[in-house]
């Protein structure tokens, strides 16, 4: 049975004696993180007390690496799950715990590398017929390089018609505006003008379409059109084309809304005619 850790407040009081992992998530809820990274944290977690038997209180090192020694998991699986780990240990040694990750290195990740569909690929899938909310995800995926999470928050009052903006609340409830193409100011008048774009079914009356629901409707048009790859690759698609319509990467870092330049470049796929061009271009006289 799972030990209860008792997190001691400033008036001498304590938290009741909750187990360890709800106690992490109400620190990681008070600390604005954000429900994605919440759910795959505790899932990770609750996957690794499954895998040795034993509660996350009573774990070694030992047993983390023989759950990240597993066959079947991909390196950036591994990598992915170790950050969860890593994260739920040091708060754990910092409330009472023991940290037992603190001398176990991080699991190498491939490098990423560019993967967005190709314009052909996205030409035939804007072609195909589908229903107007599909249609809308996929432009604000490829045009506005949306995340899925990101798509099923859309509200009417996100957008200003005036200034031709989206406001998009991203990773962390960082909020930023990217400006809207022309094709999504089409799309944005026959879209409700306050309340969700997307609304949940009728089980969750208010609420959002869940962002799994987002990649699985996109995804599925994707497959029907033929086209290769995932909806994130719309967003690659994005980030490629921006650069390849003449944008300087720092203007490509800020409508991908990225805080790291070296992440943008992840998303950015470099042409071979424009590899060809640049090597032409060369003169060594």
């Amino acid at each position: 049975m799972t030990a209860a850790l008792r997190l001691v407040r400033d008036d001498g009081s304590d938290d009741g004696g909750l187990p360890p992992l709800v106690s992490w998530e109400i620190f990681m809820r008070g600390a604005g993180r954000s429900e994605r990274t919440i759910r795959d944290g505790v899932l990770t977690m609750k996957r690794l007390e499954r895998h040795a038997g034993r509660p996350c209180d009573q774990l070694t090192a030992f047993d983390v690496s023989r759950f990240l020694a597993d066959l079947t998991l991909k390196p950036r699986s591994r990598s992915a799950y170790f950050g969860s780990i890593s994260a739920f240990y040091k708060w754990f040694g910092a409330n009472g715990g023991v940290n037992i990750t603190a001398d176990m290195p991080y699991p190498r990740s491939p490098k990423g590398v560019p993967r967005p569909v190709s314009d052909a690929g996205l030409q035939r899938l804007l072609t195909m017929r589908m229903h107007h909310r599909t249609r809308v995800m996929i432009l604000l995926a490829a045009l506005a390089g949306l995340r899925v999470h990101e798509i099923a928050k859309v509200r009417g009052e996100d957008i200003d018609m005036d200034t031709r903006l989206l406001r998009v609340t991203g990773k962390g409830g960082r909020t930023d505006t990217v400006p809207l193409h022309p094709l999504l100011m089409d799309e944005a008048t026959r879209m409700p003008q306050r309340g969700w774009w997307f609304p949940g079914n009728a089980r969750r009356p208010g609420a959002h379409i869940h962002p799994k629901s987002v990649s699985d409707i996109i995804g599925q048009a994707m497959r029907r059109a033929g086209v290769v790859g995932t909806p994130h690759s719309l967003r690659h698609w994005y980030g490629t084309n921006l650069v390849a319509s003449g944008a300087d990467l720092r203007t490509t870092q800020t409508l991908l809304r990225h805080s790291n330049l070296q992440t943008t470049a992840i998303y950015v796929q470099v042409s071979d005619e424009r590899r060809v061009e640049a090597i032409n271009r060369l003169s060594p006289i």
